[in-house]
């Protein structure tokens, strides 16, 4: 079983209330606008991460971070982007592809609203964890966090931080 903390858009922050339920994770996933690469060099001493840059992100993430990144989590086929759309209306860029092969989890960040909806069409689990860092119109701060176990998601939950000042 792997302990999954997801979040996105810290956008250069990061505080102890992230790096409680860090701590808690077997891996942290980032869906993109990292920010600063401070905030992922700490998340790294902790956990292992999975990440992908974001639209922020400058030309120093993204030679660290991919664009898209697809593996294998246990049994479960997971992809994360930064501008992925929802289901109905996936990007352009990766519509296509997303069809022709569908991973098991999809998860994009960049909206800053947070978003757990069953994809039928393409039997996929679509995720976006909002937003965790203070810059953006979102209200209150939000991370998900999971577990895989073989090929099984489960125990999903919503995290709400603080409301965003």
């Amino acid at each position: 079983m792997t302990k999954i903390l997801l979040l996105s858009d810290t956008h250069s922050f990061i505080d102890d209330q992230i790096l409680k339920y860090v701590k808690q994770a077997d891996e942290v996933w980032h869906a993109g606008d990292l920010g600063n690469l401070s905030v992922t060099d700490v998340i790294k001493k902790l956990k292992p991460l999975r990440a992908v840059y974001g639209n922020i992100d400058d030309a120093t993430a993204r030679l660290e971070f991919p664009l898209n990144n697809r593996f294998l989590c246990e049994q479960v086929d997971v992809w994360i982007t930064h501008i992925g759309g929802y289901p109905g209306k996936y990007n352009i860029n990766i519509r296509e592809e997303i069809k022709r092969n569908p991973p098991k989890i999809f998860i994009a960040g960049h909206s800053h609203i947070l978003k757990v909806q069953y994809d039928k069409k393409l039997q996929l689990l679509h995720l976006n964890p909002g937003a965790c860092g203070k810059h953006g119109f979102h209200k209150v701060r939000t991370m998900i966090r999971f577990e895989i176990d073989g090929s099984d998601i489960k125990n999903m939950e919503i995290i709400e931080l603080e409301q965003r000042k």
